[in-house]
């Protein structure tokens, strides 16, 4: 018989992993890193539940690290199967993993140049030639065609709408009689309706059973002006003369937010500089350059001459040099920079520069996870940890709301509404609360019969 388990994202909304198994063969839906506070980041270091050797394949719905970014070390541990995602997420799964993989090494090296790691010495997850080595597994496949990795296994993507080649998972699995399948749906992450850079999310095909996300389960995106928001911060810094920080996730999010600030400036006739301090947000706009049906933007240019991304008075800061010399250039600017939660990458440099003085804004642009800097800063707190010292909060804090590529609790039930009710929807991929809540709805709504599961809960279908 069938059996659903989840290994992640339950009861948290990182480190998707859910595998389905039948009597003879193991699949893995995702295979993220957990992401958030140390309780939840130690579950990487841990025995994944599982045993990667016994994995026949892994199938990918989207490109970001809660779902990619523990590829490496499952092939460290033996897995030797294909890794199957569309042409696009392939594109970002490169070079997602390498960048992981090299900020993993840059802070091992860092705490052990420092000294406050607990472990001596300080090891990355993985390194970048076990990054490579994953992705030389991965096999490419075209949005709504069927494929059969092993026998009595068919699956196929339909777009999911939140970034670039993310997409939905539909699995048949045979159930041992010729004539009968179990039909499972497996949402991903969900987008948004109406948003710019990606399709709307496809319906979900008739199923037996439904996994769905739901990082916003509990509540709804605020419907405010995402420019009227962003142009108050920039005339904040207009008038304080300082810097305004963004910490940004690399993949749709930089982009949109470097067309928006475009968009604002030229409204206000005042032009900031504005520093895109991350390598793979300026590799992100090449990938997205090459999926023109998947996106809604008529035109995204990537330009030669002063390092000019598509819009005015944007510098692309590549090398770590690069992003060093913005220590040394005043305000009024504005820094984009990676991670979007703060847990790593160059944006900390900045923060730790920035945060003390008061005529600085930090700006966060999306969802923050419990015990990630991100929300401590969003919850108010007055110092924030970096590289194992406190630094005070002088700076102003504020959040963006309406940028998020997650559909919220109304969009996921749009989303589902015509579905006949499955035998069982697993609602995970959410913080406990915001898992319940959106169980409540489609229980009561829709008549969904539902289970929010817990790490490692299994199911037979």
């Amino acid at each position: 018989m069938p059996t659903l388990t989840f290994h992640g994202a339950a009861g948290t909304v990182t480190g998707s992993r859910t595998l389905l198994a039948t009597d003879q063969h193991r699949v893995l839906v995702d295979c993220g890193l957990f992401q958030g506070k140390k309780s939840i980041r130690s579950r990487n270091w841990h025995h994944p539940g599982f045993d990667p050797r016994q994995l026949d394949a892994v199938i990918l719905t989207h490109a970001h690290i809660d779902h990619s970014g523990y590829l490496p070390r499952l092939v460290h541990e033996g897995f030797r199967g294909p890794i199957y995602c569309t042409p696009a997420t392939a594109d970002l799964v490169e070079m997602l993993l390498i960048d992981s993989a090299r900020i993993q090494e840059e802070d091992a090296e860092y705490a052990n140049k420092k000294g406050y790691s607990r472990h001596h010495p300080a090891l990355p997850l993985y390194t970048v030639k076990q990054a490579e080595r994953a992705i030389r597994q991965i096999e490419v496949g075209d949005f709504h065609r069927w494929q059969e990795p092993v026998p009595g296994i068919r699956f196929r993507w339909t777009h999911a709408g939140h970034i670039i080649g993310s997409g939905l998972v539909e699995i048949a699995l045979a159930t041992g009689d010729e004539r009968e399948e179990v039909n499972v749906v497996l949402s991903g992450d969900v987008g948004r309706y109406d948003a710019p850079l990606v399709p709307d999310p496809s319906a979900p095909p008739r199923c037996d059973y439904l996994v769905i996300e739901s990082t916003y389960g509990d509540r709804d995106h605020p419907h405010g002006s995402v420019e009227e928001q962003l142009r108050e911060h920039v005339q904040f810094i207009l008038r304080t003369g300082g810097t305004m920080l963004v910490p940004s996730f690399a993949v749709g999010r930089a982009q949109q937010l470097v067309y928006l600030l475009d968009q604002v400036m030229e409204e206000l006739g005042q032009r900031l500089p504005i520093h895109l301090d991350s390598p793979m947000a300026v590799n992100a706009t090449r990938i997205y350059q090459r999926y023109p049906e998947e996106h809604g933007l008529e035109e995204v240019k990537l330009s030669a001459g002063h390092n000019v991304l598509y819009g005015n008075d944007v510098y692309l800061h590549k090398t770590k040099a690069d992003s060093i010399r913005l220590n040394d250039l005043q305000g009024p600017r504005i820094i984009i920079s990676s991670s979007g939660m703060m847990t790593g990458g160059r944006v900390l440099h900045h923060l730790r520069r920035l945060v003390t003085e008061d005529r600085n804004l930090v700006v966060l642009a999306g969802y923050q996870a419990p015990g990630t800097r991100g929300r401590k800063l969003q919850n108010g707190d007055s110092h924030v940890r970096i590289h194992g010292r406190d630094h005070a909060v002088r700076a102003e804090v504020a959040s963006i709301s309406g940028l998020s590529a997650h559909a919220d609790c109304d969009q996921l039930l749009r989303w589902v509404k015509d579905l006949p009710p499955p035998i069982t929807t697993f609602v995970n991929h959410g913080e406990p609360e915001a898992a319940q809540a959106l169980a409540d709805r489609l229980t009561d709504e829709l008549q969904f019969s539902c289970e929010t599961p817990d790490q490692g809960d299994s199911y037979e279908l």
